[in-house]
């Protein structure tokens, strides 16, 4: 595995992302009828127990491979192969320590767990889940080993094994427990167990490529200790894993929170609050799919960062930290655009069987779609100050989002003339406040980084002029193809104006889509120069 073919940042971040957004493809194929299936009431059930295997998974998994990628690159840098193995090796003994006791504290908690999130209907879905954590945890090594090598496809491989078993297993086994009578929050379960199995498959898939395609070859290095190791693995992982820690501790605040402000302070039952969340959900799922396709630039970037970095080649840095900022523009800015002016339209195709539920769902968009731009820009923002050395810098700008969530939401939702909707409002100062913060401390410590103003204004302009396209063809179209129609149409409308015109404007570069397999052709194609 050590002689694989080392790829370019952009050519790896673009195979993550397209893996990203296949697997989110997936997701939808699964996630949509799903929520049709359980409605709000069992969407709540489902995503109370996956913020919680979120969480544990996070706090297991989350910087710790992110630290392990960044170690291994600067070895494969300095060609010393037996300092990655001995990485490996220690990186997985810990690993393993850390899945054993989440999962076995996820499913022996699973009850009081359950109570913290004012769901106990959502228990038995939190111990289906437990064994999640120690299988991730077992994949995490070896995807941290092969992207601290450049090569991103064992991770691409395995995330789509584990997306296609997920979707398939979970809405088979919610269906068949709706078939037979049972309630809502058994079919939730189900649907989760989906999840455990993929997870499974994907761990399979990750170990048969590890012992087929290791290298047998032994290096003439003298690798580090085993003490050593381990010291400054958890010196560089622990402040990138409390930070996105955080980030999933904010989101499972946000369900005790805002459940229990519903019930409280507003006087909801537990059923009605139930389903009112479960309309926020909806829209939170949406949110939260710019941001996974940003991820893979981030998680691209730090070794290739850091290689540069140990080389001492500055321009080289400079180069993949202008390529990441314009890549994630071009994807985050219409992404967030379409989702806050064109909400009504994606919901409307989303889920149609359910439109009271979507009607909810869109409202919430309106802002979270804005809140979503933020999201991206803190998750890019983060993996640049991570592989620049300032891993602590994102966790305390975390922290002070966390604080203005749990406060706002508070205030918010607690106030009966905004209820539900202060959810949305409170992720949009929480993940506003973040953002900005981040943009300040990358402008101040990252000489390498790219102009703001010249990375946006492109493909902010070109986002703009789309949804307003997409919104004129909503109104032509309603009348000849109906809502459902239209909806799709403009949506297809706007997503043709933005490319055309960040073709135009010349957002996307020729030596950035030269790094891509069969670039020079598209280059080409698209008349790039």
């Amino acid at each position: 595995m050590g002689r694989s073919r080392r790829q370019s940042f952009l050519s790896g971040a673009v195979v993550l992302t397209v893996t990203v957004a296949v697997t989110k493809v997936i997701g939808a194929l699964y996630k949509i009828p799903l929520g049709n299936l359980l409605d709000s009431e069992g969407m709540a059930h489902f995503y109370a127990a996956y913020n919680i295997y979120r969480l544990l998974l996070t706090f297991s998994t989350a910087g710790l491979p992110l630290a392990m990628s960044r170690m291994v690159s600067e070895a494969e840098a300095l060609g010393r192969q037996n300092q990655k193995k001995r990485i490996l090796h220690t990186a997985s003994a810990l690993f393993l320590i850390l899945g054993v006791v989440s999962s076995l504290g996820m499913l022996l908690l699973s009850a009081p767990l359950s109570e913290l999130l004012h769901d106990p209907p959502a228990r038995l879905a939190v111990q289906v889940l437990a064994p999640s954590v120690l299988l991730v945890c077992l994949m995490a090594p070896l995807r941290g080993y092969t992207q601290g090598q450049g090569n991103m496809r064992p991770t691409a491989a395995s995330e789509l094994i584990e997306s296609l078993t997920k979707a398939v297993v979970g809405f088979f086994l919610a269906w068949w427990l709706l078939r037979q009578g049972l309630p809502r929050a058994t079919a939730a379960a189900g649907a989760i167990a989906g999840v455990t199995v993929a997870t499974a498959a994907a761990l399979a898939a990750l170990l048969i490529y590890y012992v087929t395609r290791r290298g047998k070859h032994a290096g003439t290095d003298l690798p580090d200790s085993r003490r050593a190791i381990l010291r400054r693995l958890l010196k560089l992982g622990i402040p990138i894993t409390l930070g996105a820690c955080g980030m999933s501790l904010i989101t499972v605040l946000d369900t005790s929170l805002v459940l229990g402000t519903l019930q409280n302070a507003l006087g909801f039952s537990q059923e009605q609050s139930a389903a009112l969340y479960g309309e926020y959900t909806y829209g939170v799922n949406l949110f939260a799919l710019p941001p996974s396709l940003i991820s893979p630039v981030a998680i691209s970037l730090i070794p290739a960062v850091t290689a540069a970095k140990t080389r001492r080649d500055a321009s080289g840095a400079s180069r993949h930290l202008a390529a990441a900022f314009r890549f994630a523009t071009l994807l985050a800015l219409p992404a967030g655009a379409i989702l806050s002016c064109m909400g009504t339209q994606v919901v409307q195709v989303l889920y149609p069987d359910i439109p009271a539920t979507a009607a909810a769902a869109a409202e919430h968009l309106q802002v979270l779609g804005f809140a979503s731009i933020c999201v991206c820009c803190m998750t890019l923002c983060g993996g640049v100050l991570q592989s620049c050395g300032h891993e602590r810098i994102p966790l305390w700008t975390l922290l002070c989002g966390g604080a203005v969530k749990i406060a706002s939401n508070y205030l918010l939702v607690g106030n009966p003339a905004i209820g539900i909707r202060g959810a949305s409002y409170s992720t949009l100062l929480c993940y506003g406040l973040i953002a900005g913060a981040d943009l300040i401390a990358v402008a101040l410590l990252v000489p390498e980084r790219p102009g703001y103003i010249n990375v946006c204004w492109r493909p902010a302009l070109a986002a703009a002029v789309s949804v307003v396209a997409g919104r004129a063809a909503y109104g032509l179209l309603t009348l000849a193809l109906g809502t459902g129609g239209a909806s799709c149409g403009a949506l297809l409308i706007a997503g043709a104006v933005y490319l055309i015109l960040a073709l135009a404007l010349g957002a996307v570069r020729r030596q950035d889509v030269l790094s891509l397999p069969h670039g020079e052709k598209m280059a080409n194609f698209l008349h790039l120069s």
